[in-house]
């Protein structure tokens, strides 16, 4: 799967909602090119109040996330906030424990769910590059994502 597939997927799904930071935006240089899918009420909020149930990350953050080695040439990772229940049935202990555990995959393997680097405490999942391995699974994931954020609305 490619980022722009990733996306256009994302897009058809009912009620989401999916901006990819423009350069001539107010956001951070460093933000350019990365993609935010919202539920349609979590859109409508404004910037600084609204949280993505997904995103597609393009390139590394220097000095925060740069374990995915994401500055490969054509390598991206798609992140999804899955909630602790279905983190812990996929990693094999809940997200509270992540700090504190050794990943079982290096975060820079492609197409391999793992604990998000930064936010598997908070219940994230990554897959640097879905394929073959991960593609059913991860569109199973941003569906029910999707629908875990728009229920809170």
């Amino acid at each position: 799967m490619s980022e722009e597939e990733i996306i256009t997927w994302l897009k058809s799904l009912p009620g989401v909602v999916v901006e990819t930071v423009a350069a001539q935006s107010d956001a951070p240089g460093i933000a350019w090119g990365d993609s935010f899918a919202y539920d349609a009420a979590s859109a409508a909020l404004p910037a600084d109040h609204r949280w993505p149930f997904a995103t597609v990350v393009t390139k590394d953050y220097p000095g925060f996330d740069e374990s995915s080695q994401l500055n490969r040439q054509g390598v991206f990772r798609v992140n999804v906030n899955v909630g602790r229940d279905r983190f812990t049935q996929l990693i094999g202990y809940p997200p509270s424990e992540h700090t504190r555990r050794t990943p079982a995959e290096d975060p820079a393997t492609i197409d391999v769910v793992i604990p998000h680097p930064q936010y598997g405490q908070q219940g994230w999942l990554a897959v640097v590059s879905p394929g073959l391995n991960t593609s059913t699974l991860l569109r199973d994931l941003l569906r029910e994502a999707h629908l875990r954020a728009a229920s809170r609305h």
